[in-house]
């Protein structure tokens, strides 16, 4: 073997030595025969299957891999991937080498049946199929490989390929049936090393970072250079800080910059490695300030800026340092470029001024920035969204009690002091201004108190005439208020001369848009003057003078909008926020306020469970008010009576509140405790809140049934709740599994059932241009009544798809009924003129049959089904 490979490489420098060329025709004459099993026909096919076909096959996957990749878009704030992300639009892209690899290596199996590489051979196809996103072939592959090969390595190999190949097509328990196999089989150290990485990439796909992190730290030992030891350091940080183990995060990181790797993950190390330095190193925090100031002024990292201010910021975080993380993460923001970072500073900022400070209105305008930021992928999105739209609520109440109060104030002036005030606001102001004009930078913190409302010159609280000033670009909160207002009425613009005017000239079009986009971003007060006035102050008191509230219908508008304001802030405290003293304040707020409100028995109730804990007094005298004044209201019969919603049709309130419960467990797929929760839900009696309780039963059901009961489920519910206001969402239920079920069974193609000993359809299939429907169903109800009777039998029609329709005989009770019923009709259809001339088919049905035939639109399959299972002497 060693003298045939040494001809087959060096053929060129024994071209001019005839004994060697001789010698060698002879040996390849000998050999070529792949049914041979002499040691040079052995020699020949092995070298020439593994330095032909394989070899190049296995060149042409290199390829693909070098540009996965390379494309591939290392997200640092993420947890790294440990293998490119496969997607149908790149595989387009390496089509033509993946056809080649497939190529070559079916060239070697094909011609050289008998050698060593054939199972590496169909390992490389298998490979291919995989990277084309060919999950069937890719995994029948490799499974063949498994099956046939007598070489366990390889073998092995191509079960630990079948791994990454389940776990890219989402079959996660499949993924890890497959590892598990190979737990206690002798594998050699290249697949020893592979096991361990594809199983890490199992569990990072489902996000189990504990045995994700065990794997990859088992397989630290196997790494060569090739494997980029430094990538997977790195990524091992990465998990052990995420999970809170800031000391062996530390090591990996250092271990991560002995390799040399290169200069993104070095940076990023080392930039974690600030984070942990501290407490896996009992270092001071000044240490580790020192760390990020030495990256800060490292000019290979300009570009890193951003990240390392907030990574500063997060860290500041961590020592409870707020103040310092508030400009830190401000730093973050103005210095980057990078829209995610952005996004991710805005969203800490957003949760210290939530959960720390309390401070709900700056919460909301760092929320919206981190929505307008993060990309919809971004870990936790949703549930960021969803704080930002409470926030969005709260400061919509917020600001309509304080632009409506403003109002109310500013009408009871006239117009010279209302005209004054705007002078003197507007001067104050300019003032500020110049005298902020030359200031470099801003020595003391920002205060909160500074921020401005950056549509109106007036504080829109009460008892404030003017807004105390600061400078602006000292005050981050300032800024992100204002960034917030600017991104609102223009949208993200990007940074360059005369933004302005580019922006008008593209949206030249629709100005009206424009106006109105500007208008609803202003505020519930404010209109768009469409060009900016020469007097500022002039423009501003004309504003206002349109909207003040001076008839009493007006006063009594204003009044109605604050209270209802006052109502939500108090419901969103107590509820959203979880801030019962807020919400208390609210609701004490408004019955002071509005002592005849609409809403004061609800009000009284709530502040009654709100404080029968922490104020027991104090609760007992709001529910005595309650039942004194109101005892005819749904929530002083709740009070006095603690079952009055079981026997009464306000039980839709109770259920309201345990659907919300039988909702979380099933988020949670605790189906069991969310069924128990329905049915004690359900037990209250028939309320209007019963279809969304029997929804989510069924939505369950989905999960624990099988598809056939989930469809009849709903397909029932839409029969007896067909006006309900969830009626839609049940309708796209259904379609969904219809369709669902449909694209599964064109996969596997169409499966009817071969039980017939069963009721039976009796079905003529036509071309809908033949306009048979009428003619079809009077025809047959008239041979029904001549042939058949004494059977209950049922008419109708039905659309199969855009190409053809049907008439249906419903209730033939057996398969011997059936077919007579059908070889009695093609006996008689001669007879019936309207039919004769026309086409169609005609076959009977079983009804379970039907619903596939029905579903899947399968009409040819259906009808050689029907020849081949019917006795044919019958059709």
């Amino acid at each position: 073997m060693p003298f045939l490979r040494f001809i087959f490489t060096n053929i060129d420098r024994l071209k001019h030595s005839p004994s060697y060329l001789i010698l060698a025709a002879i040996l390849l004459l000998l050999a070529c025969s792949s049914e041979k099993n002499t040691w040079t026909a052995k020699a020949y096919h092995n070298t020439t299957a593994h330095y032909n076909g394989y070899f190049y096959a296995r060149e042409e996957i290199a390829k693909i891999d070098k540009t996965l990749w390379t494309g591939m878009a290392d997200d640092f704030n993420r947890i790294l991937r440990l293998y490119p992300e496969l997607d149908s639009t790149t595989a387009k892209g390496y089509d033509k080498e993946i056809q080649e690899a497939v190529k070559m290596a079916s060239i070697s199996i094909q011609r050289h049946p008998n050698s060593n590489w054939v199972d590496d051979c169909y390992i490389l196809v298998g490979r291919a199929r995989h990277l084309s996103l060919d999950w069937g072939n890719a995994i029948q592959t490799f499974k063949y490989v498994n099956t046939k090969s007598k070489d366990p390595d390889a073998r092995h190999q191509a079960i630990i390929e079948l791994v990454h190949t389940f776990v890219d097509h989402g079959e996660y328990d499949n993924a890890q049936a497959a590892a598990d196999f190979l737990q206690n089989e002798p594998l050699n150290k290249f697949n020893k090393k592979n096991l361990l990485l594809k199983k890490a990439y199992l569990y990072q796909a489902q996000t189990d970072y504990d045995r994700m992190v065990r794997n990859l730290t088992d397989v630290t030992p196997l790494l060569r250079k090739k494997d980029k030891p430094g990538r997977i350091y790195f990524i091992i940080g990465q998990v052990y800080q995420k999970l809170g183990f800031e000391s062996e995060a530390f090591n990996y990181y250092r271990r991560c910059i002995a390799t040399n790797p290169e200069y993104e993950v070095d940076f990023y190390a080392r930039l974690y490695m600030a984070q942990v330095t501290e407490i896996s190193r009992s270092r001071s925090v000044n240490a580790a300030r020192k760390s990020f100031k030495k990256l800060l002024k490292d000019s290979k990292n300009k570009d890193f800026k951003d990240k390392i201010y907030y990574e500063m910021g997060v860290f500041e975080l961590k020592q409870k340092n707020i103040q310092e993380a508030i400009v830190e993460l401000n730093r973050s923001i103005r210095e980057g470029t990078n829209k995610r970072i952005d996004g991710e500073a805005y969203l800490r900022l957003g949760e210290v001024y939530y959960d720390t400070l309390k401070d709900y209105e700056l919460s909301q305008a760092y929320y919206d920035s981190a929505i307008t930021s993060l990309p919809t992928d971004y870990e936790g999105y949703e549930a960021i969204k969803a704080r930002q739209e409470v926030l969005n609520e709260f400061v919509k109440n917020l600001k309509t009690i304080q632009w409506q109060d403003s109002l109310l104030s500013m009408a009871s002036m006239d117009s010279a002091a209302l005209r004054a005030r705007i002078d003197s606001a507007f001067a104050a102001k300019k003032l500020a201004a110049e005298k902020n004009a030359g200031k470099k930078k801003r020595k003391a913190p920002p205060r909160e108190s500074d921020v401005s409302n950056a549509s109106n010159v007036f504080s829109t609280g009460e008892g404030t005439e003017t807004e105390q000033v600061s400078w602006y670009f000292g005050n981050p909160s300032a800024m992100a208020l204002g960034q917030t207002e600017f991104k609102r009425i223009w949208g993200t613009i990007t940074l360059s001369d005369n933004w302005r005017r580019s922006l008008r000239s593209s949206t030249v079009t629709n100005p009206t848009q424009n106006q109105e986009t500007a208008a609803n971003a202003a505020g519930p007060a404010e209109e768009t003057s469409k060009a900016t006035p020469a007097d500022p102050a002039a423009a501003e008191f004309e504003r206002i003078s349109k909207q003040l509230p001076r008839t009493d219908e007006q006063k009594k508008e204003a009044l109605s909008k604050i209270e209802t304001a006052y109502f939500n802030l108090g419901d969103i405290y107590y509820f959203k926020l979880k801030e019962n003293d807020n919400a208390v304040d609210s609701y004490t707020t408004l019955l002071r306020r509005f002592p005849k409100s609409e809403y004061r028995p609800e009000v009284l109730y709530k502040l009654h469970l709100i404080l029968k804990d922490s104020n027991p007094e104090l609760a007992k005298k709001y529910g005595d008010e309650l039942l004194r004044d109101f005892p005819e209201s749904t929530f002083a019969k709740t009070l006095k009576n603690p079952n009055y919603l079981e026997e009464s049709s306000q039980a839709a309130e109770k259920q309201k509140a345990m659907y919300k419960t039988a909702y979380a467990y099933f988020e949670n797929n605790d189906n069991v405790l969310a069924t128990n929760t329905i049915e004690q839900a359900l037990a209250l009696g028939e309320t209007s809140f019963n279809p969304n309780l029997e929804l989510l039963q069924i939505l369950i059901m989905g999960r624990t049934e099988d598809i056939t009961k989930y469809q009849s489920a709903l397909e029932k519910f839409l029969v007896d709740y067909p006006d309900s206001q969830v009626a839609g969402y049940a309708k796209k239920l259904l379609q969904a599994s219809h369709d669902f079920q449909l694209n599964k069974e064109k996969q596997k193609g169409i499966q009817y059932v071969r039980s017939l000993d069963e009721p039976h359809y009796f079905v003529l299939v036509y071309p809908q241009k033949e306009k048979l429907g009428d003619i079809a169903s009077a025809n047959l109800e008239r041979f029904n009544q001549e042939n058949f009777k004494d059977l209950p039998l049922k008419t109708s029609n039905l659309a199969l798809n855009d190409e053809y329709s049907l008439t249906l005989i419903a209730d033939l009770p057996r398969v011997r009924t059936a077919i007579e019923y059908y070889q009695t009709f093609n006996e008689k259809v001669s007879g019936m003129s309207e039919l004769r001339n026309h086409k169609f088919n005609t076959f009977v049905i079983t009804k379970d049959n039907f619903d596939i035939f029905y579903r899947t639109k399968g009409l040819d399959e259906y009808l050689q089904f029907f020849e081949k299972n019917y006795p044919r002497q019958n059709q």
